[in-house]
């Protein structure tokens, strides 16, 4: 079905239900698609509309039906927001019901005070822009999008909870918390009656800080999900490093990935999980997508794409074998924690 002209009337794919794994947030009762959708890039007004409006409806036929979106996302900020709110107007608005909408606050989006933080003031305004940005009553989730070690946890968790209590969010995230501080949020959150259920962190086969500084422990413990983003780390774990750097990719004009970090040492280590990718029939990408979802901690995984075809060609990672022992220890050997990463 193409969705290239608005004059066509959008209507889901009655079997999107059937393309993809559902799994549980924690000890929620919410069940998020294996992969989300993220419009973090390529979803401000650097890209062609059209291009976003296609991605976001085939992304919804393939059984997301969870977008994730923040008041920081463009170029410029709150473009995202903006832009997925056209398509919820014109093509998903009668789906409404079945879309896990989510956004963030918390990370600057302008010099003053009140456009950054963990304040009651700088969170529940930015809530109320996004509602406007993204012309809905509610979001599913509403994440603190970034730790505030400046501002009292009590009054941060505080404004969470007044976003659910006053019906503009149905649940609450946080995004970017170390493991002690996402503890005591969870339990200032359990006893304000608005348990916590989603945490966003960075996980990857070149970046296992959740593995190592006790997340995965404490998500457990404390009965909140996962759901990572980065797990392609900007596309070190692509083949599209492995022997140049392409022009227009996005190590040559990316704030989050250098052409500093495609080095030899990069290159051999993808080049052997590449191999082991081969054997198993798949891609890099598709290995290290599987890989993140081998955690019965991690509830999803954040996948963006600048094209269908690239979207078809992640999910496809769902139908491949589960990895063996044996193939998890040659991940183990080349994935090293940091590679090509600033860690």
């Amino acid at each position: 079905m193409s969705y290239g002209k608005f004059e066509t009337p959008y209507l889901a794919a009655e079997n999107r239900y059937e393309k993809i794994p559902y799994r549980r947030s924690g000890r929620s009762g919410l069940d998020l698609p294996a992969f989300s959708f993220g419009l973090w890039q390529k979803f401000g007004t650097d890209y062609p509309f059209e291009t976003q409006r296609e991605i976001t409806l085939h992304a919804f036929d393939l059984g997301i039906t969870h977008f994730d979106n923040a008041d920081r996302y463009g170029p410029p900020h709150r473009a995202a927001q903006k832009n997925f709110g056209r398509v919820l107007a014109k093509d998903l608005a009668p789906y409404r019901d079945e879309i896990i909408l989510s956004t963030k606050a918390g990370n600057p989006i302008g010099p003053s005070p009140y456009l950054q933080g963990g304040s009651r003031k700088s969170l529940l305004a930015s809530l109320e822009h996004s509602l406007r940005d993204l012309g809905t009553d509610y979001v599913d989730i509403f994440y603190h999008h970034r730790q505030d070690d400046s501002t009292p946890l009590e009054e941060t968790v505080g404004a969470l909870a007044s976003a659910v209590q006053q019906g503009k969010a149905l649940y609450v995230g946080i995004s970017n918390y170390s493991p002690e501080r996402a503890h005591q949020a969870a339990g200032l959150l359990r006893e304000a009656g608005v348990p916590l259920l989603v945490h966003q962190p960075r996980y990857s086969i070149f970046d296992r800080s959740i593995e190592r500084n006790g997340l995965l422990e404490t998500a457990e413990r404390d009965g909140f999900g996962l759901v990572v983003y980065s797990p392609l780390a900007q596309g070190l774990l692509t083949d599209k490093y492995l022997e140049t750097i392409p022009e227009g990719a996005r190590a040559t004009g990316s704030a989050f990935l250098s052409p500093a970090a495609i080095t030899d040492t990069y290159r051999q280590r993808a080049a052997a999980l590449n191999k082991l990718a081969e054997s198993r029939g798949q891609s890099l990408a598709q290995l290290a997508l599987q890989w993140v979802l081998r955690r019965p901690e991690v509830t999803s995984a954040l996948v963006g794409a600048s094209s269908t075809s690239q979207l078809d060609h992640n999910l496809k990672a769902l139908e491949f074998p589960p990895l063996t022992d044996e193939e998890l220890a040659i991940v183990d050997e080349h994935g090293i924690h940091g590679t090509g990463l600033n860690l």
